[in-house]
């Protein structure tokens, strides 16, 4: 049996990832939790999901304050762009070509903006993230496009593709 983006999206029980785009499904979220130093806020010690990419949609540029690792588990290749605020500014192919130096897993720091597209071509891509603290909607900023063009208008392009409306 062929894999499609219409099995995953019913046998995942995938729901659209509101705020940011793409389809997604928590699959674990920690009992133990942690405390913001700053605020005093708990959060889950960890968290997981499924998130799945169409030629349909793309994960809006966001930044969140703890690391999320991507975990890619198969379909077609997917851009990733991470623009640090006082580091590194690049693209990472998440794919499971090896021998074309993409990536199967991929750690973006916390405080980075971040964004996915599928790479040209493609149909669909099922990735899962892992992030530590877990994830809380208090910490998710959706980046604003005429702030990362001023910030970052080496990677113009690829912020226009990655802001304007959300696309589930």
């Amino acid at each position: 049996m062929k894999i499609t983006q219409e099995y995953l999206i019913q046998s995942l029980e995938l729901e659209p990832l509101l705020g940011e785009g793409g389809l997604y499904r928590n699959t674990y979220r920690s009992k133990a939790v942690v405390r913001d130093l700053k605020t005093g806020q708990e959060r889950p010690a960890g968290t997981c999901i499924y998130y799945l990419l169409t030629r349909e949609n793309f994960s809006h540029l966001h930044s969140l304050k703890g690391d999320e690792i991507y975990h890619f588990y198969l379909g077609d290749p997917v851009e990733l762009l991470v623009l640090e605020p006082k580091g590194r500014q690049e693209i990472i192919t998440l794919g499971q070509n090896l021998k074309e130096k993409m990536q199967v897993q991929y750690l973006v720091r916390a405080h980075a903006y971040q964004g996915l597209r599928l790479k040209p071509g493609g149909s669909f891509a099922l990735l899962g993230t892992t992030m530590t603290p877990g994830y809380d909607q208090r910490d998710y900023t959706l980046g604003e496009r005429d702030f990362l063009l001023k910030q970052w208008p080496a990677f113009e392009k690829e912020i226009k593709a990655l802001t304007g409306p959300l696309i589930y």
